[in-house]
């Protein structure tokens, strides 16, 4: 008999979303509005300004993708524009700049937080303007959860006047010096995808610090209609508001982040003491107590030369033993889609992509699971490393 999946990251329901559901039925508000959307709208708010740092307006729209490109649209970022994208990132944090008809200018990480890297950043604006092609925004990401350099950053978008959009998809409920992620620039986004801390099934916000961001977030992602009594266009406008329906399910999972974030970083304490005395595999951990990580995924490097395997043996061992673990994101410079984009750094991305691996870290795992995955992994160190046991 085949034992049950384990995921690297499955949806893990409350309890009290069916009851928003209800209620969206109830009073017939099946649409892209209705009492759940702006409700689920508030409630984000009220969790990102809990850290009394922060001041944000929220706009739910149907996934982080549309958010990141209606941040774009909204910077005025057009075709023959270049815009500056971390490598190391899900396509998603890529892909609008092509809607656009932009080019993303694609930035290395450092190695700290595996996000961009400050220095090869400035490298990267000095050159593109020195080529007459000043950056019309830069895409910074909060990788797995863990928040990038935010000071670092800010400063050189200062320097250079060229705006972050904020990548929070992966980090909602991440920290840095005690300040929500989601809450650093005008243009943030998060995402409720599936396998995010929490879910909506399918959606996600833009965030931003200024009403007047929203409204016209919420103007464009309505179709751009103009204030007439037929329907009038004078911008175009796009089909991205969240549904009402899945605002009630996000409605019941933002009861339950704040044990979300506990449950996955009690994961990710499960993999530091696996591994505390593993030679050869370290787990990607904050560089220090400014950095609060949701750990919404778990990643772990592996040395070959010190372990005597690589990623793939292990990866492959526990796909063996019906448990889901997953190469880091392929950097977005090594794609086929983006082989000619420019690429600014010296192959740290692509270092962390060979040797990382994500491992099962949802909110939703049991004591057994915990115990099949140790187990799993205890066996693949005994039959393939050089210094285990």
């Amino acid at each position: 008999m085949s034992k049950e999946k384990i995921w690297l990251s499955s949806p893990h329901m409350g309890g009290t979303e069916l009851k928003y559901i209800h209620s969206a039925f109830d009073e017939n508000w099946i649409a892209p509005l209705g009492p759940n959307v702006t409700g689920f709208e508030k409630d984000i708010q009220v969790f990102l300004e809990n850290d009394g740092k922060s001041e944000c307006e929220v706009a739910a729209l149907s996934s982080g993708t549309a958010a990141l490109h209606l941040a774009l649209v909204l910077l005025g970022v057009e075709h023959g524009d270049e815009v500056i994208c971390q490598s190391m990132t899900f396509a998603a944090s890529a892909n609008p700049i092509t809607y656009q008809g932009a080019t993303p200018i694609f930035v290395d990480s450092e190695e700290q937080t595996m996000n961009i890297s400050p220095l090869e950043l400035e490298n990267a604006i000095q050159d593109r303007i020195q080529k007459g092609k000043k950056p019309k925004a830069i895409i910074a990401v909060h990788l797995y959860g863990m928040p990038y350099q935010v000071d670092a950053i800010e400063e050189i978008s200062k320097k250079y006047d060229i705006p972050v959009i904020e990548d929070s998809a992966e980090a909602l409920g991440s920290t840095y010096k005690n300040k929500n992620c989601g809450t650093f620039s005008d243009y943030s986004i998060l995402s409720f995808n599936g396998n995010k801390i929490i879910t909506t099934s399918g959606g996600g916000a833009l965030v931003t610090r200024k009403k007047e961001i929203k409204d016209q977030a919420v103007f464009r992602a309505t179709q751009a209609r103009d204030a007439a009594p037929h329907y009038q266009h004078s911008k175009i406008g796009f089909n991205y508001r969240l549904s009402n329906i899945s605002a009630g399910i996000g409605r019941g999972q933002m009861e339950v982040l704040v044990e979300r974030v506990s449950q996955r970083r009690k994961m990710f304490e499960f993999y530091v003491n696996l591994f505390s005395e593993v030679e050869g595999i370290t787990v990607q951990q904050a560089p220090n107590s400014d950095y609060f990580s949701n750990h919404w995924l778990t990643v772990i490097h592996v040395d070959p030369e010190q372990c005597g395997f690589d990623r793939e043996v292990l990866r492959l061992h526990l796909e063996q033993e019906n448990i889901e673990s997953r190469p880091l994101w392929k950097p977005m410079h090594l794609q086929p889609v983006f082989q000619d984009a420019p690429f600014y750094g010296t192959g740290i991305a692509k270092k962390l992509f060979q040797n990382g691996l994500c491992l099962p870290s949802g909110s939703n795992l049991s004591d057994e699971d915990r115990d099949r995955i140790g187990s799993a992994i205890r066996e693949c160190l005994t039959k393939y490393s050089k210094n285990y046991g």
